[in-house]
């Protein structure tokens, strides 16, 4: 069911992207201040990997259970609790002293992260008229790339003028704004009507039942799983690009822009994924071919051997290639959570499904990555971690495209 919207001012659809963009921040926030956090708070390299991994810790837990409630209560209820979970959080973490309590916050952080964006997909959908549902999603994949880029462009520049608590309290601050601005999205079908209508056409679809079909069924797996194959990849290797360069002895300035060229380019992905679907381009192609770019882009980016000297341009434009045609993934994989969800009631359960196997994905990503780099003495093995992760993409891959064909 598309709910009806307004015909004037900004598209209610776009306002829920926004929303993601905001609670985006809050992941983005940290890499860019990872060098600041570690001369504070004398943090090691393992403990910088949890915390950048920490805010997907909800996620991780509670992706599903999220996804059942957001299904029964509410989307946009459930979206603006986790932009207010994000402002106090985010609010109390620029007041932490050590290691441990901004650890503790960060897990706190991933709780909001998950209700302010697990819903938006669903919402998207109620949102849009269905010719424009595959580049509204695609464009809603582009949501952490946004903001993460964002926040590395601004992160080192307000630390540099102020300090990394400022930098905490803006984002904190923008969310709770954000929270106020998405009231004004027409909200979804209130819990009780919904549940009265499905009362009257014989049709109750119990938490249960909801989780029995959706765990039950091939397709939200594929994807899912498909998601976590991506996710912590993206995240170890454009997470540590701020302290890789660091090391390099580049400024924190010219860091912060690199980094942020490197994630916003993931958004071409994401918009060109959303473009070629609603063309009709095959989805398990787009999949593959994001998943192939990102081995070659970490390979040429990181390995070498003592006679093979490759440039650092040559390089960076690996990193551009690892996340920009990377970005076809996450763009396609909405889209298709859409589309196998077992049925309308399970969207936001699937999508929620998803979102908890992305962040496993992310969760283990970049201490992975961090270990690797820390028994090696450098990050050369780093494109065998991403590596991996892309040949089980490509296999996945290839099973969602014999799943849909056989239907």
């Amino acid at each position: 069911m598309t709910l009806p919207v307004r015909r004037s001012g900004i598209d209610p659809a776009f306002i829920v992207i926004l929303a993601g963009v905001s609670a985006a921040l809050h992941v983005g926030k940290l890499p860019a201040a990872l060098p600041a956090l570690r001369a504070a708070m004398d943090i090691s390299l393992l403990q910088a990997g949890f915390l950048m991994s920490l805010v997907q810790l909800a996620g991780m837990t509670l992706g599903l259970a999220s996804g059942l409630a957001a299904d029964s209560l509410g989307l946009r209820r459930s979206m603006g609790a986790g932009l207010l979970i994000l402002a106090v959080a985010g609010a109390l973490g620029g007041l932490a002293h050590d290691a441990t309590s901004l650890l503790c916050l960060r897990a706190v952080e991933g709780f909001g992260v998950l209700l302010a964006t697990m819903p938006a997909p669903s919402l998207i959908r109620r949102l849009v008229q269905p010719a424009r549902l595959a580049s509204m999603l695609g464009l809603w994949g582009a949501y952490m790339p946004l903001g993460t880029s964002l926040a590395l462009l601004a992160g080192p520049l307000v630390i540099a003028v102020a300090s990394w608590q400022i930098w905490w309290w803006l984002i904190a601050v923008l969310s709770l704004a954000m929270a106020i601005w998405l009231q004004t999205v027409p909200p979804d079908e209130p819990f009780r009507a919904r549940r009265a209508r499905a009362a009257s056409e014989d049709d109750v679809s119990p938490w249960r039942t909801r989780l029995k079909l959706t765990l039950s069924s091939r397709g939200p797996w594929l994807v899912a799983l498909t998601f976590a194959m991506y996710s912590g990849q993206w995240l170890a290797v454009v997470g540590f690009l701020p302290s890789i360069y660091a090391q390099a002895g580049l400024s924190g300035a010219a860091t912060g822009v690199l980094t942020a060229v490197a994630a916003a380019v993931n958004m071409i992905g994401n918009i060109t994924a959303g473009r070629l679907l609603q063309r009709g381009y095959e989805p398990s192609s787009l999949l593959t071919a994001g998943f192939v770019a990102m081995t070659v882009g970490t390979v040429v980016a990181f390995a070498w051997t003592g006679s093979l000297t490759i440039p650092p341009s040559l390089r960076y434009l690996a990193v551009l290639m690892f996340s920009m045609v990377g970005g076809m993934i996450p763009g396609t994989l909405f889209s298709l959570a859409v589309r196998l969800a077992p049925s309308e009631r399970t969207v936001s359960t699937t999508v929620g499904w998803m979102q908890q196997c992305s962040a496993v994905g992310q969760f283990a990503g970049p201490p992975l990555v961090a270990w690797v780099a820390t028994r090696v003495g450098g990050w050369e093995w780093t494109w065998v971690v991403t590596g991996a992760c892309s040949a089980c993409g490509i296999f996945l891959a290839a099973k969602l495209r014999q799943m849909m064909r056989s239907h």
